[in-house]
């Protein structure tokens, strides 16, 4: 090891072959290749200033025990949770992917227990590439890079670069859609991104139309609990995120100000009846409290004088494959 006199000695040729020395010397002890991932809490600032910083930061903790939980499971850590948010790493992209799903449906399933203003809303991005590590530090341009998908993402997604795409399996690869270009800050070349589907999309409706009135509503993709009734406002504040409506104003008062709201669970919709006043899904009476499944191509009576029927566009594996050009 040489010491700082001696080094003060070394011509310039003889530091420069010193630093290319001690650079293959860096890459080859501490160089890898890691799945990177980032997640951020959506709204934060926001949520702190609405309910305080003791509220603020148990939503946080609630993100941050899950995402420690599920990299813990594989194979991959927390970095480090500076912020509102989350960096972790794995070792391959596959594994950061599972990670991902896991987290967003173990948010989904913990957010049906809160209401809509304490729900939790995360975006993450994922990508693959060279680091320097040492088993506790992970540095590099690639972290810099996993940063800024995570940004293009929007609430609720799951954003994934190109590298990180082509190691996926093909089970996961089918589930990603909406291939773009993004140029991204800081980052001097464009990288490629889609979309991870976390929510198998086969199992969920996009959209509803009111058969009487003629009016389709898409159904809102950042909610868990999506309210349907026909009041639209109570106390200046949205009462229903679907505002049902009839020609007759007769018939539209055997419709319940909150009739019904839909659940999103990792498996499906599910249906649960708020009102007294009647729902059939599928010709099935729904009774009060109660939850039933609601796969696309559901039709929901309500009161006997609204006729909802719920859709999705026509996807499968073949068409989100074209999509992303596999």
């Amino acid at each position: 090891m040489l010491d700082s006199d001696a080094i003060e000695k070394l011509s310039l040729t003889e530091i420069l072959t010193l630093q290319n020395d001690l650079s293959r010397m860096l890459l080859r002890r501490f160089g890898a290749q890691r799945a990177l991932v980032f997640t951020d809490v959506v709204g934060s600032t926001n949520y702190f200033q609405a309910h305080g910083d003791e509220a603020g930061r148990r939503l946080l903790q609630r993100h941050n025990d899950v995402i420690a939980a599920k990299a813990e499971k594989y194979g991959g850590r927390v970095i480090d949770t500076a912020g509102d948010g989350a960096f972790s790493a794995f070792p391959e992209p596959v594994a950061g992917a599972s990670a991902l799903i896991e987290l967003f449906e173990a948010i989904a399933r913990e957010n049906l227990d809160y209401p809509f203003q304490h729900q939790l809303l995360v975006r993450a991005g994922l990508h693959f590439g060279d680091v320097l590590t040492d088993g506790a530090i992970v540095t590099g341009d690639a972290v810099n890079v996993s940063a800024r998908v995570a940004s293009v993402s929007t609430p609720g997604e799951i954003r994934v670069s190109r590298s990180a795409f082509d190691r996926l399996p093909a089970a996961l690869r089918t589930r990603c859609s909406n291939f773009r270009t993004d140029s991204l800050k800081g980052v001097a070349v464009p990288i490629d991104t889609m979309v991870l589907h976390w929510r198998n999309p086969a199992l969920f409706s996009t959209s509803v139309l009111v058969a009487e009135s003629g009016q389709k509503h898409m159904l809102p993709m950042d909610k868990d609990l999506i309210r349907f009734g026909r009041l639209g406002v109570f106390n200046g504040e949205p009462a229903n995120d679907v505002v049902l409506s009839h020609p007759d104003p007769e018939a539209l008062r055997k419709v319940s100000r909150w009739h019904f709201e839909l659940r999103r669970l990792p498996d499906g919709f599910f249906l649960r009846q708020l009102s007294k006043a009647g729902v059939t899904v599928n010709g099935k009476v729904v009774a009060a409290g109660e939850d039933v499944p609601l796969p696309p191509g559901s039709v929901v009576v309500v009161s006997g004088v609204l006729k909802l029927e719920f859709s999705q566009p026509p996807r499968g594996e073949a068409a989100l494959a074209e999509t992303i050009g596999l």
